[in-house]
C-alpha cells in the first residue's frame, strides 16, 4: 500500500505550516512530485550521503527534513561535485524531499516546544513571539446524519484549536428550511417543494490563513449541493507564535549541574558553558539551532539561562554580561530532538489514515563536531 506524496505534504503543512517560514527560509517539496506514491518514508534532520545511502538501501520513497537540502539558488547540477552528487542521487531514486525547518522552529508543537519538554521545563511560553494569528469563526449547517464527518472534517484541516485543546466545536440543534429549484439535485427533498430540515448548527474557530484549507476539507465531508456556512471576523488574539521558548525548572539548581542533566536529556557528550558555576538556575530559555540572537531577549524576559547551540565567543561574553548564563549544545544537539518526536507523530497519523506507509527515522547521523 501506498499514499500519494500530497497527502503527507498536507500533514506536515498541518503540523508547521509554510506560512509560518521566514521570508529567507526554503521549506516544501525541494524534490520530487506531490503526485508520487510514498510506501517507505524517513524523518531525518539533514539530508546528507549517509542519509541518502540509507533511502536508498531500505527504498525509501520521501525523506522529510529538518534543514533544507536545497537553501540558495542552483547555477547547475554537477554530479561531479559533492551537492550535484547527492540531487543526482535523489532525482535518480525518485526520492522525494521535503523540508520543514523555520516552520517547525516556531509551530506549536515544533522544535523548541520538544526541546523545551525534554529538558522538564513547565509553564512553557513563547520566548520571542513574531505575530499572533488572525482567528475567525466558521458556522456551518449540516443534516444531522453527516454533523459527525463534517466536525471530524473541519478539526483534522486544523479547526478547533483553543490553547491546548484541538477539535473543539459548538453544536446546536435547529429546523433549516430550503425550496431546491428547477436544475438542482437536492439531498434531501424534491425540485420545488418546501422542505424543513431537522439540521446542526456547528461553530469553531480557526486561523484566517488556513481557511481554504478548512473550507475544502468541509465541502468534501458536507451532503448538500449548496453548503449555507458563515465565516465571521473574531477581535480575539490568537496564540502567540515565535520563536525559543521559555519555562520554569522543577526546582532550582546550580549551572554546573544543569549543564550536566542537559548532556543527559539531550543524550549528547559535550556542552559549552558560559557562566559562574554555582549559579542558580531556575528560569530556562530554549532555542534550537542557532539562537544567540535571542540572548538580550532572554535575560530581559528574567531567564537564568538559555540553552542553544553555535554561540560565538562575543556572543557569550555579552550574555555573562547581561546577567544570563549560556549553555550551547549544539546546533545538532538541540535540534535532532525533532526526529524521534515528528517520527512517532506521522506514524500515528499514517496508522489512523490508514496510509499503508512504514516510517523510519535516520539513526546514523551524528553531530560534525567532535571534542578530543
Amino acid at each position: 500500500m501506498s499514499v500519494k506524496c500530497q497527502v503527507i505534504m498536507d500533514e506536515l503543512d498541518r503540523i508547521a505550516p509554510r506560512y509560518l517560514a521566514e521570508s529567507w527560509d526554503n521549506v516544501g517539496l525541494l524534490v520530487g512530485s506531490p503526485l508520487q506514491d510514498v510506501s517507505n518514508l524517513m524523518v531525518a534532520l539533514d539530508v546528507t550521503g549517509d542519509v541518502i545511502k540509507q533511502a536508498m538501501a531500505t527504498h525509501t520513497d520521501m525523506i522529510i527534513a529538518h534543514h533544507p537540502f536545497i537553501f540558495k539558488g542552483i547555477k547547475n547540477v554537477r554530479a561531479d561535485l559533492p551537492h550535484g552528487r547527492l540531487l543526482t542521487e535523489l532525482i535518480k531514486n525518485d526520492i522525494a524531499v521535503y523540508a520543514a525547518h523555520t516552520n517547525l522552529d516556531i509551530a506549536v508543537g515544533g522544535i523548541n516546544d520538544v526541546l523545551a519538554n525534554r529538558l522538564h521545563l513547565a509553564d512553557i511560553e513563547v520566548l520571542s513571539s513574531s505575530h499572533s494569528d488572525k482567528l475567525i469563526k466558521l458556522v456551518v449547517f449540516t443534516p444531522k446524519s453527516h454533523a459527525e464527518s463534517v466536525r471530524r472534517a473541519i478539526s483534522e484541516a486544523g479547526a478547533g484549536y483553543i490553547g491546548n485543546y484541538s477539535h473543539c466545536t459548538f453544536a446546536t440543534d435547529g429546523v433549516g428550511t430550503f425550496l431546491p429549484l428547477a436544475d438542482t439535485n437536492p439531498f434531501i427533498g424534491t425540485a420545488g417543494v418546501l422542505e424543513q430540515v431537522a439540521e446542526v448548527r456547528l461553530e469553531t474557530v480557526l486561523p484566517e490563513k488556513i481557511s481554504q484549507r478548512v473550507l475544502n476539507a468541509m465541502f468534501k465531508a458536507h451532503p448538500y449541493e449548496e453548503v449555507a456556512y458563515d465565516l465571521y471576523p473574531l477581535v480575539n488574539d490568537g496564540p502567540k507564535i515565535g520563536l525559543g521558548r521559555m519555562g520554569n525548572l522543577p526546582t532550582t539548581k546550580l549551572l554546573a549541574v544543569f549543564a550536566n542533566d542537559v548532556k543527559k536529556m539531550l543524550g549528547i557528550n559535550w556542552v559549552k558553558v558560559a557562566g559562574p558555576s554555582d549559579k542558580a538556575v531556575r528560569k530556562v530559555a530554549v532555542c534550537g539551532g542557532s539562537g544567540a540572537s535571542l540572548i538580550q531577549t532572554a535575560a530581559l524576559a528574567g531567564a537564568d539561562v538559555l540553552v542553544t547551540g553555535d554561540v560565538k565567543y562575543h556572543e557569550a561574553q555579552d550574555a555573562v554580561s547581561a546577567g544570563i548564563a549560556i549553555i550551547d549544545a549544539g546546533h545538532f544537539g538541540t535540534e535532532n530532538v525533532i526526529v524521534d518526536h515528528l517520527g512517532q507523530y506521522l506514524d500515528e497519523r499514517a496508522c489512523q489514515g490508514k496510509w499503508g506507509v512504514e516510517i523510519v527515522t535516520d539513526k546514523s547521523s551524528k553531530d560534525i563536531f567532535n571534542r578530543y
